[in-house]
């Protein structure tokens, strides 16, 4: 199946490995939760029925901070384009509301970004992604 449209998370180099799945996984709801990107249930052999999930492949890049911030600057000016963030702070947050509040005492420029997700057309997502290396 081919897509006009790509997913990527581009997430922090600096991230261990639980914050980086767990930055990924908010990333991608707040992608799945507004863009139409969701596939059927799944059902196995027997009938029992499974969520669905992305019908598109998601791509993980890696970007020190300062690629983050270019990377997020680009893209809120790129017509489009939907944009997740997930900012440091977030760590120590423990509900939507906080999260929320968290990121609106920021101006964009000040966000200390650990990652985003992307999408969008895919030629327009390829070109804001160009040299990050896959997440490793």
């Amino acid at each position: 199946m081919k897509f006009d449209t790509k997913i990527k998370i581009v997430l922090w180099e600096g991230l261990k490995p639980w914050q980086a799945l767990n930055v990924t996984a908010f990333l991608m709801s707040g992608i799945a939760g507004t863009q139409e990107i969701i596939g059927k249930p799944y059902v196995d052999a027997e009938g029992h029925q499974y969520l669905p999930m992305s019908q598109q492949p998601i791509m993980i890049h890696g970007a020190s901070k300062e690629q983050l911030q270019e990377l997020l600057q680009k893209g809120l000016f790129s017509e489009g384009l939907a944009v997740s963030i997930y900012t440091e702070e977030l760590f120590e947050t423990f509900d939507d509301e906080a999260n929320r509040a968290s990121v609106a005492g920021y101006q964009a420029q000040e966000l200390n970004l650990v990652g985003i997700g992307l999408r969008g057309k895919k030629n327009k997502v390829n070109r804001l992604t160009k040299g990050l290396p896959l997440h490793e």
